[in-house]
């Protein structure tokens, strides 16, 4: 990605310096829905670019990162701003994909309100909402989030706008209503013909629609079913007219409570739609003062009153996406919800510590959760605060409470990490992150790359917090935790573009082994060749332990038969053999050993002599007793539909799983989920090296899961290496 920052006041910026006239807009939707290209749309019509780009050329304001360019879809969240109507509209492009839910996450958090876009060529081609579009959906109502529905790609030769919208209406609920209906001309949309104003374009129409009047008394009767009037519905059911005013501002607040999703259809290509939608984002969507704002606390944990968004308030902004770039350094997307930043400024940087959270997890591969407290803070000074519009940031004076901002070189900022003011240090509660599940063990190319890898490997943990770095010192190991194979190609193609040459190999599993069955045996090290010799007989009991006992050294040694000074040594040289392991050359665990008796000599006994004593000591007792290889078994939980049950319960059989239950799945408000299952199963971890993906392709990307590490379990004989 190339960062251009603009000295000087930018040119063209966009500010505001009142929250009410800002609207922070987060666009939602499946991989080729047309997001993109609306808001290139957008920009074109309010004069921000001269002319709209388009995603095959590459040419588009939010898709600037090269992989965007290559894979032509967003792999990333970015901003552009434009002016409507003296209000300053943020629009936040976030990826479609599933493999980018952190970045869909990160422009919710720092949205107010979402367009829902969906395509009217897909209910024509597929017959109706697929599940993809339904996860994204959902995404929405997990954090309440006011949206509206956009149906683009009117001009599509398949396009079937009335299939779509019904498709939505089945899909998402009764709340799913059109505002305005489709004008046509030669089989084209031409206008949009407003159901609450009966006119197009602000002109009133001879012919309207045949079925105009029909959805505009459905539209009516849905905005007064959300009123807080009780008396309007009666009015309305007397004959009454109700008057637009009063609808609009019912509607309104039925938007922002999330409740009611008015359907916009629009042309990209034509513009068709264009004038409506800001309207409508001007007009219904809540600006941050309306919008609830996240909980604070103060650094130390103590609590803190509620923010508002006061621009004269305590500063509390917080960075929704981190980037580097080559010549700017570290960049910050940031929305400030309440205060002011100023450039020339000292800050406070407190951070929750997603990228230590996201460190190794357990052998079998979980992740850990992200700990209470933040685990680093610290003052930096602003030197600018920019407007960002893609990757072009122009300077700004000020960034007010409620708006977005680009800021440059603060060190320490990561993603998620709160900014506040020096002297009043604040920290926002985290949003949640999704759980990286694709592991991908790469190595540098050749010893010239080792140093470019670590550098870029660095910059890019702390620019995606859905990335996880795990450093495995037994099987000698880079992994990267990713969300899928095209998070994957995104992460890999941005190490090589930092200069790193890398290659892949196949993730290694680490194992653990044990003694199969009690047993004794002799630890003899006796060598004389000259001078001071070597010598030390140790005589132990072996014997294996319950899973998850560990290690215990038991001495029953009488008479002095072993000094007391060198019992520690046999223990010590027994557990630097456990580490180096035995015929496998895993690590030993759930082990007693017991010291029952030995020789020394007065001269030639030493540690040393004791210590490899008892290394031979547990050798022989792995020839004499046997070993048993022990695998890390993961416990998943996998929410399903129920269509695709039997199959992931087939597909968790022949990975050797052992299903443990299933239950209703619960949606946001903790009821039963129709038509969806949890299940619940212990799976050994060497076979879900691969199952982000493949639960993804057997499900038709509806099923999502999670794993945790539970145990070391025996491994089948075909495992053994």
């Amino acid at each position: 990605m190339a960062v251009r920052a603009d000295a000087g006041q930018g040119a063209g910026a966009i500010v505001a310096e009142d929250p009410a006239a800002i609207r922070n807009v987060v666009l939602v939707g499946p991989s080729g829905s047309g997001k993109t290209t609306l808001v290139e749309a957008l920009l074109a019509s309010a004069g921000v670019i001269p002319r709209a780009g388009t995603v095959v050329d590459g040419s588009t304001i939010c898709d600037h990162d090269p992989a965007a360019v290559r894979q032509q879809r967003s792999v990333g969240l970015a901003v552009a701003p434009l002016r409507h109507q003296n209000i300053k509209i943020n629009l936040i492009d976030t990826p479609g994909y599933g493999d980018f839910v952190g970045e869909l996450r990160a422009g919710l958090r720092a949205a107010d309100a979402a367009l829902f876009v969906v395509s009217a060529a897909e209910g024509a081609t597929d017959g109706g909402i697929d599940a993809a579009t339904v996860g994204l959906w959902e995404e929405c109502a997990a954090v309440g989030m006011p949206r509206a529905v956009v149906v683009a790609r009117c001009d599509h030769q398949r396009a079937d706008l009335e299939s779509e919208v019904d498709g939505c209406q089945t899909t998402f609920g009764t709340g799913v209503l059109p505002l305005y209906l489709p004008m046509r001309e030669g089989g084209h949309l031409s206008g949009l013909y407003g159901l609450l104003s009966r006119t197009v374009a602000g002109q009133p129409v001879d012919d309207p629609p045949p079925d105009a009047e029909e959805a505009r008394n459905e539209l009516i009767e849905g905005i007064i079913a959300e009123s807080e009037d009780e008396s309007l519905m009666e009015r309305y059911l007397e004959g009454e007219e109700i008057d637009a005013a009063t609808l609009i501002t019912d509607l309104e607040k039925a938007v922002a409570r999330g409740t009611f999703h008015p359907v916009v259809p629009v042309c990209a290509s034509s513009g068709t739609g264009l004038p409506e939608l800001l309207e409508l984002i001007v007009g219904g969507f809540p600006s941050p003062v309306e919008h609830p704002l996240p909980s604070v606390r103060g650094v130390d944990g103590a609590a803190h009153p509620p923010l508002t968004a006061d621009p004269a308030g305590p500063l509390a902004a917080e960075v929704v996406r981190t980037s580097a770039d080559a010549y700017v350094g570290r960049v910050s997307l940031v929305r400030v919800f309440s205060g002011t930043l100023r450039p020339e400024r000292s800050v406070h940087v407190s951070g929750h510590g997603w990228t230590a959270a996201n460190g190794n997890g357990g052998s079998g591969g979980g992740s850990a959760e992200a700990p209470d407290e933040h685990v680093h803070d610290g003052d930096e000074r602003l030197a600018h605060v920019y407007s960002p519009l893609g990757a072009n940031l122009r300077e700004v004076s000020s960034c007010v409470a409620g708006d977005i901002c680009a800021l440059t070189k603060l060190g320490s900022a990561e993603t998620g990490d709160t900014v506040s003011a020096s002297d009043h240090p604040l920290l926002l509660d985290p949003w949640e992150l999704p759980q990286p599940l694709l592991p991908v063990a790469v190595l540098a190319h050749t010893r010239g790359d080792e140093d470019a890898l670590i550098k870029t490997l660095a910059r890019l943990v702390v620019s995606d917090p859905t990335l996880r770095l795990e450093r495995n010192q037994e099987t000698h190991q880079i992994v990267l935790w990713c969300m899928g194979e095209a998070h994957a190609d995104v992460v890999l193609s941005r190490l090589r573009a930092g200069g790193a040459e890398v290659d892949t190999e196949p993730v290694r599993v680490p194992m653990r082994e044990t003694v199969a069955k009690p047993g004794r045996a002799t630890g003899r090290h006796v060598k004389q060749s000259g001078g001071h010799g070597q010598f030390a007989v140790v005589h132990v009991e072996v014997e294996p332990l319950p899973q998850g006992s560990g290690f215990e050294f038991v001495s029953k040694v009488v008479g002095g038969s072993v000094p007391t000074q060198y019992i520690p040594s046999v223990e010590k040289g027994v557990r630097a053999q456990m580490d180096r392991g035995l015929t496998e050359g895993c690590p030993v665990v759930d082990v007693r050993f017991t010291l029952v008796d030995g020789k020394a000599h007065s001269v030639d006994s030493s540690d040393a002599a004791f210590q490899t004593a008892g290394a031979l000591a547990l050798r022989e007792a792995a020839a004499t007793c046997g070993t048993v290889l022990l695998e890390p078994v993961d416990e998943i939980t996998v929410r399903i539909p129920d269509e695709h049950l039997g199959t992931v319960l087939g597909d968790l059989s022949s990975r050797r799983g052992r299903v443990l239950g299933t239950e209703l799945d619960t949606g946001v408000d903790g009821t039963a989920g129709p038509g969806r299952t949890v299940v619940h199963a212990e799976v050994p971890a060497a076979e879900l090296l691969r199952y982000a993906v493949d639960l993804r392709a057997m499900t038709h990307g509806t099923a999502v899961f999670s794993r945790r590490f539970a145990r070391y379990d025996q491994a089948p004989e075909n495992v053994r290496s």
